[in-house]
């Protein structure tokens, strides 16, 4: 029998026992992640470095696949010819976010008209929900495991539900968070646009927490849970249109909550101490120069630039290389960054940094992992 899309909120019993001790335990780490948050003085620095994390990982669950320098390249130089396409298109996706960061954060909305411009950005299109039938989620070995609305009039009515679901609280009182896993899997089976809707659907997660004041900064990504836990995933988005089986999605979810905001909390500590350390080294040794501006930008911009550190702190080409230098040189007693160079670009590298997210990342995807595809 196919899947009929329940219209939100849903009906019956939604915060069941095991839901509700669940969401005990990821609400109280979720605060400690927003107060931890606050120990980096500088948002942007947080926004910028845990939002090219999630787009590398995100779109990896898309089988768009980069590396770390091209990650941080493409941040520095998203127009070079020498950033691969793969890049290019998680550095889209890192905009996408931010952009849709900016929009929510002023309006405290998420409406339909966000969710079409996040997609927009990201597929580079202007094509708004699907008007034409025909798409269908397949597994890899080509099997139609579900198929999404085909009706454009039908497609429309189910995104106004969920939009009035998503920032109408009158609606439904449950808990944001119980809230977020049902949005993310209406989002998912509506399958509105003809492509994007995996990364779009994940955008919404984060900006939806940040709507309802769980989070000042979009900084926890489910991303990487999901990519570590990928056939659990699919299944479970599948198990509820099967057989109604909301407890274990939303308590997988919850849980995936949880452990990615300890992991976060973690690298916002590192990355704090690391500054402070950095700062330690870097005060004496520019004396009465020295400028938090010039910190910020090392954990702005893994992948610094001359142009960069003069934008920054409004100094001039000279001045802005004789800093990055003392940066790189020994005999100032600092080492904090390696300079390397790439075509006629010299960039300067915070090592110590990129080192910490890459021992954090997942290197690869599963080859086991189940992958679905729409067509």
């Amino acid at each position: 029998m196919a899947y009929q899309i329940p219209k939100l909120p849903l009906t019956g019993e939604i915060e069941t026992k095991a839901v509700l001790k669940q969401l005990n335990a990821s609400n109280r780490v979720l605060a400690e992640l927003k107060g931890v948050a606050l120990t980096i003085p500088n948002e942007t620095i947080l926004i910028n470095t845990l939002a090219l994390q999630e787009a590398k990982d995100s779109s990896a669950i898309e089988n768009i696949v980069t590396t770390h320098d091209d990650l941080y390249r493409s941040a520095s130089d998203a127009k070079s010819m020498a950033i691969s396409a793969a890049a290019k298109e998680v550095h889209s996706y890192a905009v996408a976010l931010k952009h849709g960061f900016q929009l929510v954060r002023k309006t405290k909305l998420l409406s339909n008209s966000v969710i079409k411009e996040i997609q927009s950005m990201l597929e580079h299109n202007d094509a708004g929900f699907r008007k034409i039938p025909g798409t269908s989620l397949k597994n890899q070995s080509g099997e139609i495991i579900y198929t999404p609305p085909q009706n454009p009039d039908e497609i429309e009515d189910y995104m106004a539900n969920l939009e009035i679901f998503i920032n109408n609280d009158d609606v439904s009182d449950l808990d944001p968070l119980t809230k977020m896993a049902i949005i993310h899997h209406q989002f998912e089976s509506i399958h509105p646009f003809f492509d994007g809707n995996g990364r779009t659907g994940r955008i919404i997660n984060i900006l939806y927490l940040v709507v309802k004041d769980r989070l000042d900064i979009p900084i926890l990504y489910l991303s990487r849970y999901i990519i570590k836990n990928k056939s659990e995933y699919y299944k479970l988005l599948q198990k509820v249109r099967d057989s109604d089986a909301w407890e274990e999605w939303i308590l997988f979810i919850l849980k995936g909550v949880e452990e990615t905001a300890r992991q976060t909390i973690y690298l916002v500590k590192q990355i704090s101490a690391m500054m402070s350390e950095y700062k330690f080294k870097m005060r004496p040794a520019f004396g009465k120069v020295y400028r938090h501006e010039l910190l910020n930008n090392l954990f702005n911009h893994p992948y610094t630039k001359i142009e960069f550190i003069m934008q920054d702190l409004g100094v001039k080409r000279l001045t802005a290389a004789k800093y990055l230098d003392m940066l790189v040189n020994e005999e100032h007693g600092m080492q904090l960054l390696e300079k390397i160079k790439i075509g006629r670009e010299n960039y300067y590298l915070n090592t110590r940094l990129i080192d910490l997210f890459m021992n954090f990342s997942i290197s690869g995807l599963d080859d086991n992992t189940e992958t679905i595809t729409s067509q």
